[in-house]
């Protein structure tokens, strides 16, 4: 038995979380109604967004729920970094229109917000009694997601990011109830996708299966679904970004992005995300930017800790690092990682950033996002300890 294996979990249970069925493939979105029959679904509520309604998608998927005779609600309102009160509108529209089930159609944000909904109707309360880990106590509705970005992994996790408008912060809510019963990632839903969201999203799905991969939570399951999404990732992120309707490049990013999902939402994440979570939260910034942006910082810092396994990444995504030290090839991963990112246009920091939304990203609201990054539940798995002054640190070099 190798070293590295001993070291990991032995003698400790671990667990591995998947919707129960998932379709990828050019297509795949028209078995939608036969999917949700089979679980019992017959009124879904779908919650998209108008994104997904101006890109003609609704209407696409409304056409074959339409062939199937299937009657449904739709919630098109949800909104960037779902809030609270948008989880409370989408559910009073559940409920009004007396649905038994939900389709979540879009990216994570969609997602996130249905999820929501499915709390609701399962558990009832508010969305604010789920932060955390396993809070609900019963079942959702008969539940499929149906995805078209290829980055969040939404559709088939059971991590489900809502901001607490009052608090201004991001509730992580991670339960196993609430991963999709059916999931759904049709590449032909996704070729419309422009190159600034296929970078972030791409570069979101990277981030989940670094923080997976050198996560303290990792597992032999973990690190396979990772190091492929990794690979997948290099391979792909340029070419989709390059060329929207190169199918290849679409049908790689949909696995990827999903390997990516099914390594973190087993072994977790870190600090990238508990980090990452509060500038949505305090600026309402695209989640996968900001990842995007943190991502080399965190990893600078969490390096020394499990050197090895960046050395990995850094071969993984192209670096050549025969001969090299394990400090010398762990610091080609950080290289890689800035390459890739700068490749597909992600802004150089977060000034920039918030530039580009019209948000004035302020070095006086770091000790606030940095307190809050530390009761961040994504950030238990870092494999280095994060202390306030490293944070904080991390914030303002990302600048």
């Amino acid at each position: 038995m190798s070293t590295e294996l001993k070291s990991m979990h032995m003698g400790q249970i671990t667990s591995f979380f998947i919707p129960n069925v998932t379709l990828v493939g050019e297509g795949c979105s028209k078995e939608i109604p036969a999917r949700l029959k089979n679980i019992g679904g017959t009124k879904p509520l779908i919650v998209t967004d108008q994104g997904i309604v101006k890109a003609g998608i609704l209407k696409q998927i409304a056409g074959v729920l339409d062939a199937a005779k299937m009657k449904y609600a739709i919630f098109d309102q949800t909104v960037p970094n779902p809030t609270d009160k948008n989880v409370d509108a989408a559910f009073a529209m559940y409920k009004k229109e007396k649905c038994d089930s939900i389709i979540t159609l879009g990216g994570g944000s969609s997602h996130d917000c249905g999820k929501g909904v499915g709390f609701l109707a399962g558990n009832g309360g508010k969305i604010h009694d789920y932060e955390g880990v396993d809070k609900s106590s019963k079942p959702f509705p008969p539940y499929v997601a149906v995805n078209t970005t290829a980055g969040t992994a939404s559709e088939m996790t059971r991590f489900c990011i809502i901001t607490d408008t009052s608090r201004k912060v991001k509730m992580a809510i991670v339960d196993w109830r609430c991963t999709p019963g059916v999931a759904i990632d049709d590449p032909l839903l996704m070729m419309g996708m422009p190159p600034a969201l296929t970078a972030a999203t791409g570069m979101d799905a990277l981030t989940h299966a670094v923080e997976a991969y050198v996560s303290t939570a990792a597992t032999p399951m973990t690190d396979a679904c990772a190091e492929k999404a990794m690979e997948f990732i290099n391979r792909y992120l340029r070419r989709a970004v390059a060329n929207g309707q190169d199918k290849e490049a679409r049908e790689g990013m949909c696995y990827a992005q999903y390997l990516a999902g099914m390594a973190f939402n087993n072994a977790s994440l870190g600090h990238v995300h508990a980090m990452a979570h509060q500038l949505g939260g305090f600026y309402d910034l695209p989640h996968g930017e900001c990842n995007a942006i943190l991502l080399p910082y965190v990893s600078e810092y969490n390096r020394i800790a499990t050197r090895r396994r960046f050395g990995r990444i850094a071969r993984i995504l192209g670096e050549i690092t025969d001969g090299l030290s394990a400090d010398e090839a762990s610091k080609k991963a950080i290289a890689a990682i800035n390459t890739l990112s700068q490749d597909v246009g992600i802004p150089a920091g977060l000034k920039a950033l918030g530039k580009k939304y019209g948000k004035d990203v302020k070095e006086e609201d770091i000790p606030i996002m940095t307190a809050n990054a530390q009761k961040d539940a994504c950030g238990l798995t870092n494999p280095r300890t994060m202390t306030d002054a490293a944070v904080a640190a991390i914030y303002k070099a990302a600048m």
